[in-house]
């Protein structure tokens, strides 16, 4: 199994990884890691990739029922698969919270007191939110900024992510500074939108400095539009798997 361990200096109590798409048992188109039970794929392709996730992580992802919203889940051992939430929060050792993306950015963040770990949806309706609440200050309520460290995957880059006037109006009316992160697209109307690059604007508002913040710089290799033999992209593909990125407590 290929997966993408974050390097960033949160200690060795705190374990983090970001799947590929290679090392599973899924066909075309969904070859061949998908991790997506929502996707239509062969449930028992999904399950057999799961586990072996499971198998390389050696806790249990807790996979949630992601809904581009803000709401956050604290995990235990006993909390299930498929509960509504785009983020996750645990003190726990036997459970690792887990994002699923095709396109939408993975945020992992960590308590390097190694007292607590989170993980959060950010695809613009989420990271946008509500009157400047999205779903990385829902998270991040369960931290102490002090003391956390961000790392984030791969999503869809500065290059492919076309939007329209409205998305850019949105960011804008709340913060003006947003619009920093928006550039014409080909066609009037339409705007390239840096998704890394907003993400990190929101969580250096939480208190987070520059350099907490590691992974995705909304460089190409981190583009999942980009890499077709690296990353799942609903984008591209239409009809795509799902990617996971989870962190744990060793």
């Amino acid at each position: 199994m290929q997966v993408l361990v974050p390097q960033w200096p949160v200690g060795e109590g705190i374990r983090a990884v970001c799947s590929t798409r290679e090392g599973g048992v899924s066909a075309a188109p969904w070859h061949s890691l998908n991790l997506g039970d929502h996707v239509g794929d062969d449930p028992a392709a999904v399950a057999a990739n799961r586990a072996r996730y499971a198998q390389h992580l050696g806790v249990r992802p807790v996979f949630l029922r992601q809904v581009h919203g803000v709401d956050t889940l604290e995990l235990d051992a006993s909390t299930p698969d498929g509960v509504q939430a785009d983020a996750c929060h645990t003190q726990a050792r036997s459970v690792a919270c887990t994002i699923m993306v095709a396109d939408c950015l993975p945020v992992l963040l960590a308590d390097t007191r190694g007292a607590r770990v989170a993980a959060a949806h950010a695809g613009w309706r989420g990271l946008l939110g509500q009157g400047g609440h999205g779903v990385l200050e829902s998270a991040m309520q369960a931290l102490d900024p002090a003391h956390t460290q961000a790392w984030l995957g791969p999503c869809i880059g500065p290059d492919a992510f076309e939007v329209g006037d409205e998305v850019r109006a949105a960011y804008a009316a709340h913060d003006a500074a947003c619009v920093a992160f928006f550039r014409p697209g080909a066609f009037t109307g339409k705007w390239l939108a840096d998704l890394p690059g907003l993400a990190r604007h929101r969580l250096q508002a939480l208190g987070l400095a520059p350099d907490r913040m590691h992974g995705n710089d909304g460089s190409t290799p981190w583009c999942t539009v980009s890499q077709p033999s690296r990353f799942f992209s609903h984008r591209r593909d239409r009809v795509s798997g799902r990617l996971a990125a989870s962190i744990w407590l060793r």
